[in-house]
C-alpha cells in the first residue's frame, strides 16, 4: 500500500512538470526594450512580469529601460533587445532609413501628441507670432501644422525656439506659449504643477485615432521565433487587462523604475485609461489612415506601406 502511494505521487509529480506553462525549462528568455522614461503607458509590460504573465506563456521577460536618450530601436537592431516600445512615427523614419522592422502591436489606441500651450492661449491659431518651443525632431513641426490648419492658423507665423526636450520648465518659466508634447506625460506634470495648461490633442484637429505607441521587433526574429513574439504579446495583453482591472501594483513598479512620484504615474495612469487597448491588436483601416496622415505632413517622406511595416494577425486576444 504504502509502495502504491509512493508510486501514484511520484507519478502525480511528473504530471505537474510536465504540465506547467511556467517551468523554467519552458521559459524562453525575451528582453523589451522601452522608448522613454517609465510611465504609465508601459504599465502592462510591468504588470506582465509582476504577475508571472511571461511564465505563463512560456517566456521570461526582461525590462530594459532607455539610458541617457530613448534608444531602445538601437537596442533591438543591436541584437540586446527581442522587442521595443517605440512612437509609431519612429517606427516609420526607421523603414524609412533601412531598418527591417515591424510593429507587431499597440499598447494604446490613440495619438499622444498635442500642442500644450499656456493659460491665456485658447485655441492653436492664437500661436501665430508667439514663440513655440520644438525639441528639433521633424515629428514636431509635423504635429503643429496640421493643427494650426485645422484652426484656420498659420504654421508659417510661428516663431519656432529649438529647446530639445525641456518642454515643461520652458512652459513654467513662460519662454514659450506652445510646445508640442504628450498630454499624458508633460500635459500632466503641467497640471500637477498647478500650471493649468491648454492641451490640444492631435486627433481633435483632424488626425486619425492611430496608435501611437507600439510594440516592435525585427523581421528576422518574427521569421526565427514567431513562438517568442506571441507568447510576449499575450503576456503583455494579460497584463494590459490586468491593469484595466487593478492598475496600483503596476503604478507602484512604474514609480519604482522611473524614481519618480507615484501620485503623478497615477495621473498619467487615469489620463491614459480610456485609450489602453486590452488586446495589442492592429487596426489596418486606422493604420492606412495613420499612412496618408505621416506622408501628408512631411512625417514620412512616402506614404509607408501598411501590411510592410506592420505583422496584423499577432495578437489573438
Amino acid at each position: 500500500m504504502v509502495r502504491r502511494l509512493t508510486v501514484l505521487v511520484l507519478a502525480a509529480l511528473v504530471l505537474a512538470g510536465c504540465g506547467s506553462s511556467g517551468g523554467s525549462a519552458r521559459q524562453q528568455p525575451a528582453t523589451i526594450a522601452i522608448d522613454f522614461t517609465p510611465n504609465a503607458v508601459h504599465a502592462p509590460i510591468y504588470a506582465a512580469v509582476r504577475n508571472g504573465y511571461d511564465r505563463k506563456h512560456g517566456i521570461k521577460l526582461t525590462i530594459r529601460g532607455p539610458g541617457t536618450s530613448p534608444d531602445s530601436l538601437k537596442l533591438l537592431l543591436a541584437g540586446k533587445a527581442d522587442i521595443a516600445v517605440l512612437d509609431i512615427h519612429d517606427l516609420g523614419l526607421a523603414r524609412e532609413r533601412g531598418a527591417d522592422v515591424v510593429g507587431i502591436g499597440a499598447l494604446v489606441n490613440r495619438p499622444l501628441a498635442a500642442i500644450i500651450c499656456a493659460p491665456d492661449i485658447t485655441r492653436p491659431r492664437d500661436l501665430a507670432g508667439k514663440r513655440v518651443g520644438v525639441s528639433g525632431l521633424p515629428s514636431d513641426p509635423a504635429v503643429l501644422k496640421p493643427v494650426m490648419q485645422a484652426d484656420g492658423g498659420d504654421f508659417a507665423k510661428l516663431r519656432l525656439i529649438t529647446i530639445g526636450f525641456n518642454a515643461v520648465p520652458n512652459l513654467l518659466a513662460h519662454k514659450v506659449q506652445g510646445v508640442p508634447a504628450f498630454w499624458n506625460v508633460e500635459g500632466v506634470l503641467l497640471q500637477r504643477r498647478g500650471f493649468h495648461p491648454r492641451i490640444f490633442k492631435l486627433d481633435d484637429f483632424g488626425a486619425p485615432h492611430y496608435p501611437e505607441v507600439v510594440l516592435v521587433t525585427k523581421r528576422a526574429t518574427l521569421d526565427k521565433n514567431p513562438a517568442l513574439v506571441k507568447n510576449t504579446l499575450a503576456a503583455i495583453a494579460d497584463g494590459s487587462q490586468s491593469v484595466l482591472r487593478d492598475p496600483g501594483p503596476a503604478i507602484d513598479d512604474v514609480a519604482h523604475a522611473a524614481e519618480a512620484d507615484r501620485g503623478l504615474i497615477a495621473a498619467q495612469f487615469a489620463a491614459l485609461k480610456p485609450i489602453i487597448n486590452p488586446t495589442l491588436r492592429l487596426d489596418p483601416r486606422v493604420l492606412e489612415q495613420w499612412a496618408t496622415f505621416d506622408a501628408k505632413f512631411g512625417i514620412l517622406k512616402r506614404r509607408p506601406a501598411v501590411d510592410r511595416t506592420f505583422a496584423l494577425n499577432l495578437a489573438h486576444h
